[in-house]
């Protein structure tokens, strides 16, 4: 069954991403990261090669290369992968439950956190096991 972390309260979403992809990478684990549009899967891209500038963190959009370990996707797609799934969208993602791990990233934003809140309950419903970080105790 898939597990589920919720990171919230998440002030630096970009940064906290890369942190995440670096360590699904060092675990040699592949990872999607889905997105709401092309233009937010951009920024997500960008901020990967912004992360450090002594490591490289490979990543493609989905089209770009499939010969990458970080996927990043907006829309209705084919999951290439079923490792590691990074949910930056407002609802929960077609598909996750054949990832091993799903990680939820919330913001500071009220209405943010109200979704979240909803897809909480939706996995809790349906029996998922869901770790929680609460991101302001690791600043």
């Amino acid at each position: 069954m898939t597990s589920i972390d919720f990171h919230f309260n998440v002030a630096d979403k970009a940064g906290l991403v890369s942190i995440l992809v670096q360590r699904a990478l060092q675990r040699h684990q592949q990872v999607m990261i889905a997105t709401s549009d092309e233009q937010s899967a951009r920024e997500v891209s960008r901020s990967l090669w912004q992360h450090v500038q002594t490591s490289f963190l490979p990543h493609a959009l989905v089209g770009q290369a499939l010969a990458v370990p970080v996927l990043i996707h907006w829309g209705e797609v084919e999951m290439m992968y079923d490792e590691v799934l990074i949910n930056l969208t407002p609802q929960q993602p077609n598909g996750f439950s054949r990832f091993k791990q799903l990680v939820e990233l919330v913001g500071l934003n009220e209405d943010e956190k109200v979704v979240a809140r909803q897809r909480y309950k939706f996995y809790r419903d349906r029996g998922y096991s869901i770790n929680h970080f609460d991101q302001t105790k690791n600043e």
